[in-house]
C-alpha cells in the first residue's frame, strides 16, 4: 500500500502526522496553563494540592505526546530535526529544561525525602508552564519569520549568531505567537479545572480568572493572524527548488486551500465559543469546544507553513538553505517503514481515550485527596 505511493505523497503524509501531533501538543499544554495558577487560584495547601493532582493525572500524555512529536519529526524529517535541534539548540536545551523540572516536580513534591520544600517543586511548576508555552510558541513562530542558518553542500548547519535560537524572542512577531501560546494555555487549564475539580472556591476563581486571560490570548492571536496573512512568506519554485519571497504568501496559501481555511475557521468558532460557553452559562464543558478547536487552529496554522510550495522552515540568512517537506525528509524506503507503524496510532489514541475516561470518572475534590494513597 505504502509502497505504492510516490516520495512526495509521504512527504505529505507524514507531514500532516507530525502538523497533527504538534497541533495536539497544544492542546495538551492545558497542563502547562493550570500549572501557573497554583497561587493565583490554590490559596491554601489543600486547594493547590487539588490542582497539582488533577494536573497531574494528565502531565505524562503532554510530556509523551511532546517526545512522539519530537521523535517523529526526527524520523521523516531529519534535517530539520538536525538544524533546528543542532542550530538553535539554546531554545531547545531551556525548554527541555522546562519539562524536566516538571518530571521531578510531580515525582518529588509530596515524597518524604523532599528536602527542597513543596513549594519550590510548585515553583518549578510554575516555571515549566511560563518557559514551555512562551518559548513553544517562538519556536513555531520561526517557520513563518524565519532564523539565521545556513546549510552547506554536506548539510552541516552554521548559526549566524552566538544566541543559537534565542533572538527569535527579541522578534515582536514571534513573541505575539509565544504569548498567544502562554495565553491559551492558561484558558485551557482555566476551563479544565471547570471540568474536572468539585471545590466551589476553585471554580468560582477560575471562572473569574478566564475572562481575564481570554481578552489577552484574543488580542495577541489577532495581532498574531493579521500579521501572518499579511506578511511576506517563503515561497518555492516547483520546478528549480528556488526559495524566495512572496508578499501575502501565507494568505495565498490560506485561499487556496479552501479546506485549511475551513478547518481555521470552525477551529476559531470552536475556541471563542468554549470560552464564551464557559463564561456566560454554568457549564463546565467549554473544554470540548475549545480543546478541539485549538487542535484545528494549529492544525491549520502547521499547513499554511508547509504546504503549497511553501518553506517551513525557512532561513533569513541564506533563504537557499530553507527547509522544505521535499528537501528535508527521508528517503523513500524510510519513509514507507515509518508509514507502515503509523498504522498503529488509531490503537494509541484509542488508549489514552479510554485511560483519560477512566482518569476523569468523577470530579476530584478534597476528600479525595484525603483518602488517597498516591498524591502528588
Amino acid at each position: 500500500m505504502f509502497g505504492n505511493l510516490s516520495h512526495l505523497e509521504l512527504q505529505q503524509y507524514w507531514y500532516v502526522i507530525v502538523s497533527l501531533l504538534g497541533s495536539i501538543l497544544v492542546f495538551l499544554f492545558f497542563v502547562q496553563g493550570g500549572q501557573t495558577f497554583i497561587f493565583r487560584i490554590g490559596k491554601s495547601d489543600s486547594e493547590r494540592t487539588i490542582i497539582v493532582n488533577t494536573l497531574g493525572r494528565k502531565w505524562e500524555f503532554t510530556f509523551t505526546t511532546l517526545v512522539t512529536f519530537g521523535g517523529a519529526f526526527f524520523a521523516s524529517f531529519p534535517l530539520f530535526y538536525a538544524t533546528s535541534f543542532g542550530g538553535a539548540y539554546w531554545v531547545w536545551m531551556i525548554i527541555l529544561f522546562a519539562f524536566v523540572i516538571q518530571a521531578v516536580s510531580y515525582e518529588f513534591r509530596t515524597k518524604a525525602s523532599n528536602f527542597l520544600g513543596q513549594r519550590t517543586y510548585e515553583w518549578f511548576l510554575f516555571i515549566n508552564g511560563l518557559l514551555g508555552t512562551i518559548l513553544v510558541g517562538i519556536a513555531v513562530a520561526t517557520f513563518f519569520s524565519g532564523s539565521q542558518f545556513s546549510l552547506n553542500e554536506m548539510y552541516n548547519v552554521s548559526w549566524a549568531n552566538r544566541a543559537r535560537g534565542l533572538e527569535a524572542a527579541l522578534s515582536i512577531f514571534n513573541l505575539s505567537l509565544g504569548f498567544t501560546v502562554f495565553f491559551l494555555a492558561r484558558v485551557l487549564g482555566l476551563l479544565y479545572f471547570m471540568n474536572t475539580i468539585d471545590n466551589e472556591n476553585i471554580i468560582t476563581r477560575s471562572k473569574k480568572q478566564l475572562l481575564y486571560n481570554a481578552i489577552p490570548f484574543v488580542l495577541f492571536f489577532l495581532i498574531f493572524t493579521v500579521w501572518l496573512m499579511l506578511r511576506e512568506g517563503f515561497a518555492v519554485n516547483p520546478g528549480t527548488g528556488e526559495v524566495f519571497m512572496e508578499p501575502y504568501k501565507y494568505l495565498h496559501n490560506i485561499l487556496a486551500m479552501p479546506t485549511v481555511l475551513v478547518m481555521f475557521l470552525v477551529g476559531v468558532t470552536g475556541v471563542l465559543g468554549g470560552i464564551a460557553l464557559s463564561l456566560l452559562k454554568d457549564t463546565s464543558n467549554g473544554i470540548w469546544f475549545t480543546g478541539p478547536g485549538t487542535i484545528l487552529v494549529v492544525f491549520s496554522l502547521f499547513m499554511l507553513a508547509g504546504f503549497n510550495n511553501t518553506a517551513f522552515y525557512p532561513s533569513t540568512h541564506d533563504l537557499q538553505s530553507s527547509l522544505t517537506i521535499q528537501n528535508a525528509s527521508s528517503s523513500h524506503y524510510t519513509l514507507v517503514a515509518l508509514s507502515w507503524v503509523s498504522l498503529f496510532i488509531p490503537f494509541v489514541l484509542a488508549y489514552i481515550i479510554i485511560a483519560w475516561r477512566a482518569l476523569n470518572k468523577k470530579k476530584i475534590d478534597e476528600k479525595e485527596m484525603q483518602e488517597e494513597h498516591h498524591v502528588y
